[in-house]
């Protein structure tokens, strides 16, 4: 049964409320991640919780508890120098912005003469969404995969890289 410090192995298909497929795992490897180690989404984990290996399921998770609301403020103007040495800079680039509060994902919606528009915002941000889910296989996590706080896909992987993004 998944519950806190399980290794969970599942299979997943997500949509946009639309029905819009965003991504899915079922033609590649399976996602593996530590329960209760807010590695997904919040609202994915609640619903995972208590669930067996072999259990099909179908869900929607509110903006709020998926990658939350869109924040209008984490959208800014910059100036292109902010760039630095950047030959081009085109829409869909992604850069690491160094704000007051340490780094943030920013990615350019908008390229005009003197300035780049960015957005903070995950691109999933205001989004409801739907998974369709497959438990694969659940196992206990390892004392390293605990102190870690991420699974490791092999008992070689020791070292402080997240398995999962």
């Amino acid at each position: 049964m998944i519950t806190k410090n399980k290794v969970v192995t599942i299979h997943y298909r997500l949509n946009t409320h639309e029905g819009e497929l965003i991504e899915s795992s079922f033609d590649q490897d399976p996602m593996v991640y530590l329960h209760g180690a807010q590695n997904i989404i919040t609202g994915l984990e609640q619903e995972l919780e208590g669930k067996t290996t072999g259990d099909k399921f179908k869900i929607n998770i509110e903006a709020s508890q998926a990658y939350g609301d869109y924040l209008d403020h984490l959208c800014q103007s910059v100036p292109k120098e902010a760039f630095g040495d950047v030959s081009e800079l085109l829409p869909g680039m992604r850069f690491t912005a160094e704000t007051d509060v340490g780094p943030h994902p920013v990615q350019i919606v908008e390229v005009h003469e003197d300035s780049v528009v960015v957005d903070g915002n995950h691109p999933l941000a205001g989004m409801d969404l739907v998974f369709e889910i497959e438990v694969m296989d659940i196992r206990d996590a390892t004392e390293d995969e605990i102190s870690h706080g991420h699974a490791h896909l092999s008992d070689e992987d020791s070292d402080d890289s997240p398995s999962i993004h």
